[in-house]
């Protein structure tokens, strides 16, 4: 299961860096949240699935789970969400600015 859980990992790279490669603007915005949805994957896959108590202040048993790639892995889909939000109103204003979301034409003219 594990390995079939990386393989997606390796495809939503695959499809993130090929819309980052792109010309127009909104496959970049896109390219950059598939390719943070990856890395969240990567960081679930790779902490694992540990099965134990609670770690809470009583005494118990046997032995308990690690919070920290949920909390890695929460702290980063806020992050990556701000960060998308943020682009895509840099985006929405750079294309009522000029009229266009093609990098070519964002570009400006030949003789600036």
């Amino acid at each position: 299961m594990e390995s079939l859980i990386l393989v997606l990992v390796g495809v939503l790279v695959a499809v993130g860096t090929y819309l980052i490669l792109s010309k127009q603007l909104l496959r970049v915005i896109l390219g950059t949240a598939v390719l943070s949805h990856a890395a969240h994957l990567l960081i679930l896959t790779m902490g694992g699935l540990k099965k134990g108590n609670v770690p809470l202040l009583e005494e118990s048993e046997g032995p308990y789970t690690d919070a920290l790639p949920q909390a890695l892995i929460l702290t980063a889909i806020v992050i990556s969400f701000a960060v998308t939000a943020f682009v895509l109103v840099l985006g929405y204003r750079a294309y009522k600015t000029n009229g266009s979301a093609n990098f070519d034409e964002l570009r400006g003219t030949p003789d600036e």
